[in-house]
């Protein structure tokens, strides 16, 4: 599925190599989301039309989630950030996350101003396709 996919995109990365996959689940304490380890294993990272990070590279979303949840202010302003595990961004600072340990394919918009998180769409590969075509609205 992911190929076939990928290849509609404006610009994917390589494949991510195993063991970088196995760094970001090690660096998170979890396993990626099933379909998150899928993409990342056909695209290292895909970035949108204006340099926005549709998908981030594996390195990434471990560095951005070990910053969110480790961030002494971040836990006096928000809710927990360990129960996802953010992959993307809007370009305006809100953020695109998965459930971490659930087994959920649905993928959630975190907006960092009223740290509320809701639902955008049904997979990943929903959020792609909708992203790329215009058709995720925030």
């Amino acid at each position: 599925m992911w190929p076939e996919l990928i290849a509609t995109l404006p610009d994917a990365a390589p494949p991510a190599s195993e063991s970088a996959l196995a760094a970001c689940a090690a660096a998170l304490g979890h396993p990626l989301p099933a379909d998150l380890t899928g993409l990342l294993a056909a695209a290292d990272g895909i970035t949108g039309e204006y340099g926005t990070g549709l998908v981030w590279s594996a390195e990434r979303i471990a560095a951005e989630n070990l910053a969110l949840r480790g961030g002494a202010g971040f836990a006096e302003l928000y809710m927990p950030f360990d129960p996802l595990v953010f992959f993307g961004e809007t370009g305006g600072g809100d953020l695109f996350a998965l459930l971490a340990r659930v087994d959920r394919p649905d993928v959630f918009v975190w907006d960092h101003e009223t740290d509320s998180r809701t639902w955008v769409a049904r997979s990943l590969a929903d959020y792609l396709e909708r992203s790329v075509s215009g058709a995720l609205d925030l």
